[in-house]
Formats: C-alpha cells, structure tokens, sequence
C-alpha cells in the first residue's frame, strides 16, 4: 500500500469530506483550511508534482479544479476564487501527490497575497527572459 495520504483518501482507507469526483480526479475539502470551502484537487493516479506529471494529466486536473471553483462559488456564494498548486518544497509542497488549493474568497476575509507586489527592474527582466529563452 502506497505510503501516500493522498493516495490512501484515493483509495478509501482513509476518509475525506468529497467535493467531486470523476474518472481521473478527486476533490476534497482541505482539514487545514484557508477558509471556508477550501477544497483540494488531485489526479487519482500518484503524481509528485507539476514536474512530474504528463501535461494530460496536469490538464485534467485544471480542468477539475475549474469544474470545482465553479462549483463551491455557486453553493457558497463567495465573491472571488484563490486557486494555487504548489511545487516541491521550495514551491510549498507538503503533501508531495500533485494537488490544487481552491479557496472560495470573500471581501474582508482575512486572508492576504503570499508574497508583497513591487515593480520589476526592466534589466532584470531582460535578463530573466534571455536566461529561459535562449
């Protein structure tokens, strides 16, 4: 039996609270919420990460997480959507199955931009951009 928990909630040896499902995704709500209706996405099949996954799969999954965010935001009526996937534990990783954060937003609901917006230097740019195109 696989030792991942994602893979054990797939599997039902472990419970989940289910939001969706289909063929090749799962969705459920998050134990560690962000907020109310905070719902994971995620293959059925193992996937690591985003680096991992083939880009069916990774569409699949989108296509789930949209099907969901729709979903939650006419249920709950929330004002706005948040959806993350995060990579690798420099990206936030923690559960290392490929998954989808998304989380129904409402004005005022305490949760805040992970990272503060500044403008970019115009050389720093040119020089991101030679880097990954060349």
């Amino acid at each position: 039996m696989s030792e991942c928990i994602f893979c054990k909630i797939v599997e039902g040896s472990l419970p989940s609270h289910k939001v969706f499902e289909n063929d090749d995704c799962y969705a459920f709500l998050d134990i560690f919420p962000a907020g109310r209706g905070h719902t994971l996405v995620i293959p059925k099949k193992h996937v690591r990460d985003i680096h991992e996954a083939d880009a069916l799969t990774y569409s699949k999954v989108a296509a789930a997480a949209k099907d969901v965010a729709d979903q939650l935001a006419a249920k709950l009526g929330s004002e706005g959507t948040t959806v993350f996937q995060m990579s690798r534990e420099a990206g936030w990783q923690t559960v290392f199955h490929l998954h989808m954060h998304v989380i129904p937003r409402w004005k005022d609901d305490g949760l805040h931009k992970p990272w503060d917006i500044a403008p970019a230097n115009d050389a720093d740019l040119r020089e991101v951009l030679q880097q990954i195109t060349k």
